[in-house]
């Protein structure tokens, strides 16, 4: 799961999103945003509110996060469409409470609570030709885990080989915060939920095939999700 402007994925060490090229340097925001968000998606909310959310509580909930590592910043929920928010909604499925259900035709990650409930959150997903579905698992979970770009990517880039041993953790890092890895058969399939920094990417196709939740959406689901937890990536 490699492009020069989305996500890459190591395949071995770390997935997620791939720092970009400007002046000769690598930049994650370029990579990140480019032409690959939609203008669409900018400045959508405004003072709108979403069903029973008014903006201000929807700022408190993508506020500033205090973390053990790094601070985290509030997100600018001024870049994204108030339909992304966090929301309980009604989601009918025979899928057991603590699934993750992706639905990158909708630009939703939704987790399964029961009681035909779901907490649905925005997302980015992968552009055209990186789009995958099937079912797969949670093999493993990190917080600011290391990235490291794949072989293909550092030939195409050489910027890119000074992080050949890994980009550190960081508010930097193209993972984010923190990350899920999917795995199937016990092999890790190149395919994350990561947390995106860049409000303006959610609900765009930005991506090689992973899957970026706002950082305050990505802690919650991480925090409640476990290794093994089942995840159903639906066809786009």
């Amino acid at each position: 799961m490699i492009t020069d402007d989305g996500i890459a994925n190591d395949g071995a060490m770390t997935a997620g999103a791939s720092p970009g090229l400007s002046s000769g340097r690598l930049s994650r925001r370029s990579f990140l945003i480019g032409s690959a968000v939609s203008a669409g998606a900018l400045g959508l909310a405004g003072c709108a509110t979403t069903d029973s959310m008014s903006m201000m509580e929807a700022r408190a909930l993508y506020g500033p996060v205090p973390d053990k590592k790094f601070p985290i910043p509030a997100s600018d929920i001024s870049k994204v469409d108030p339909k992304y928010f966090r929301k309980r909604v009604r989601y009918e499925t025979k899928e057991a409470p603590g699934t993750i259900i992706v639905d990158p035709r909708n630009y939703y990650v939704y987790r399964i609570e029961g009681d035909g409930e779901a907490t649905r959150y925005g997302a980015n997903v992968g552009r055209q030709g990186f789009l995958w579905h099937g079912n797969a698992y949670v093999g493993r979970k990190a917080e600011w885990p290391t990235w490291t770009p794949p072989k293909e990517m550092i030939k195409r880039q050489p910027e890119a080989a000074k992080y050949a041993g890994g980009m550190p953790g960081g508010p930097e890092n193209p993972l984010g915060a923190r990350t899920l890895y999917l795995y199937q058969n016990g092999r890790y399939t190149l395919y994350t939920i990561y947390a995106s920094a860049y409000p303006e990417t959610i609900g765009t196709n930005l991506t090689s095939g992973c899957t970026g939740l706002l950082t305050q959406d990505m802690i919650d689901l991480y925090d409640r999700t476990a290794v093994k937890t089942k995840v159903v990536v639906l066809p786009a």
